[in-house]
């Protein structure tokens, strides 16, 4: 299969080379960023690993009206915005309007689409008008082929570098299982494939007023894509993640990031992909 490759700000991301998105769920304080970033930081270059600093300024499809949902927009991009600059890092986050998408552009070196708006086209185009990188979630509801009229919206708004993440698909009520067998289907499209292992363990609406998961979950998930040949790993990290604002039960414990790191580097060079 041909090298898929895609560049985020000045970081190139292939398909010869594991790489990371990884960061908090939702940012809950430029402090509680520049922690993470800097361990994460730290952790790629020891394991010459390519980074994406990933966290929410909104978490717009929160299950609760009652939940955290961010420091929002403005405040958002202005740390986002420090957090390339003091740690050298591109930097990724949601976006869920036209308008939006059009404003963070301007900040952002990634748009993620997220998995609940990914057939939303003029939000898709307007991503991709912005000239940035353009992370393309599968919703849980969609069959991985169907993802190429997704891609096609992109491509023909005018991205030139697209990502596409696999996040599990719906079973059932408050579950989701992540088909492995999704992972080279969505190559085919011919851009860098990610796996995101955090929100694959997720249970929706688990809680009551808010999402469950499995860290534990997870990490295993995290270990068999790695396996199954994905490029690159979404993870959602936390020093704490049992006081997490957002997404605790599926955050993995920022701790143990590196061992799990390791493992997934080892399982790639053992399968050769």
């Amino acid at each position: 299969m041909p090298q898929r490759i895609a560049k985020i700000g000045n970081l190139p991301l292939s398909s010869d080379h594991l790489f990371l998105i990884a960061g908090p769920c939702v940012i809950e304080s430029q402090d509680l960023c520049r922690r993470i970033a800097e361990h994460l930081k730290k952790l790629a270059e020891r394991r010459r690993l390519p980074l994406v600093f990933k966290a929410s300024y909104d978490k717009a499809n929160r299950t609760s009206n009652k939940s955290f949902r961010g420091v929002g927009m403005a405040k958002g991009l202005r740390i986002l915005a420090a957090i390339r600059e003091e740690f050298g890092l591109p930097v990724l986050s949601d976006v869920h309007t036209p308008e939006e998408a059009k404003e963070a552009g301007e900040v952002l070196d990634c748009l993620q689409i997220p998995a609940f708006l990914c057939r939303q086209t003029d939000l898709v185009q307007a991503a991709a008008k912005a000239g940035k990188a353009v992370n393309l979630k599968k919703g849980q509801f969609l069959a991985p082929w169907d993802m190429k009229n997704v891609v096609a919206k992109a491509a023909d708004g005018g991205a030139k570098q697209i990502l596409v993440t696999e996040r599990g698909v719906s079973f059932g009520y408050n579950r989701l299982v992540a088909d492995m067998t999704a992972l080279p289907v969505l190559q085919t499209l011919g851009y860098p494939v990610v796996f995101d292992a955090t929100h694959s363990a997720q249970q929706p609406g688990g809680l009551g007023t808010a999402t469950g998961g499995s860290r534990e979950t997870a990490a295993l998930l995290a270990r068999a894509a790695v396996a199954a040949g994905t490029d690159g790993l979404f993870l959602e990290v936390h020093p704490d993640p049992d006081k997490a604002l957002s997404d605790g039960p599926n955050s993995l414990a920022l701790d143990t990031v590196d061992g799990l790191v390791a493992t997934c580097q080892a399982i790639r060079a053992a399968v050769g992909t």
